[in-house]
């Protein structure tokens, strides 16, 4: 594959995966996805500052990993852009990140319960989702955005070596090797938000006399390199794609 069918397809994928995201309710009218250039690892593409489930190709940016765009080609961009381009410098190993509104997980930012594994198939959340607290280092921060590098750099810090993190009232972030990956991270955190809360419902209807039975550490890990292999992955990228809109194959999505 020449250089230019390498960057063509990679954009492709990017905008199939806003088109997923949008469509399955982890992001809204915001939140959004990016991945790294997969020619240069010192830039990355994003849409423009537009709602994903409506993401084109000519919405793609180019961007530093100060979140420098390169050319606006006239547009707004988005102004928490740095979660990406911080998680980029912070991670040489992710090459794929979004920044999810889902709404199921939200509760979990402010309610003091903490998000465990329930089910099978979000096992590549990971074991522990940390959750970041703007007000820690920006006491005087108003609007809770992630709205600079000092920001990013701070959220990267407590995301870590993790692929999920949560943001206090606001929603999460996921970083993965690739966009297939972090789509089925951030679908996974999402799916296992709505089953979680309808377990802790289900304890609390039967007196708290119940204990919700977690995935162990090892069964979190085994399960992830199944699902994380590339019959899953794409699988799942096959049916997502499919009720985006796209046509799709084994492969992944061709159309």
């Amino acid at each position: 594959m020449s250089d230019a069918e390498t960057l063509r397809a990679a954009i492709r994928d990017l905008v199939i995966a806003n088109r997923i995201l949008g469509n399955e309710g982890v992001v809204d009218a915001f939140g959004h996805v990016s991945i790294r250039h997969p020619l240069r690892a010192d830039r990355y593409f994003l849409a423009r500052s537009r709602s994903p489930q409506l993401v084109e190709e000519d919405d793609i940016l180019e961007f530093d990993l100060d979140s420098n765009c390169i050319d606006t080609k006239g547009f707004r961009t988005y102004s928490e852009r740095f979660i990406h381009g911080q998680a980029y410098k912070a991670r040489p190993e992710v090459n794929a990140v979004v920044h999810s509104h889902a709404h199921e997980v939200v509760p979990f930012t402010v309610g003091g319960q903490s998000m465990r594994n329930i089910w099978v198939f979000s096992a590549s959340i990971g074991p522990e989702v940390p959750i970041y607290e703007i007000r820690d280092d920006f006491p005087d921060d108003t609007n809770m955005l992630i709205n600079s590098n000092a920001v990013g750099a701070a959220m990267c810090r407590c995301l870590g070596k993790h692929r999920a993190l949560m943001l206090r009232g606001h929603g999460a972030v996921l970083a993965a090797e690739d966009i297939k990956r972090v789509t089925m991270v951030s679908m996974g955190l999402m799916t296992n938000a709505k089953m979680l809360l309808q377990a802790h419902m289900l304890t609390a209807a039967r007196g708290g006399n119940s204990e919700i039975r977690y995935l162990s550490d090892g069964e979190v890990a085994s399960t992830t390199d199944i699902v994380f292999d590339a019959r899953g992955t794409n699988r799942a990228w096959e049916y997502w794609a499919l009720r985006a809109g796209f046509k799709t194959d084994n492969n992944g999505a061709i159309a």
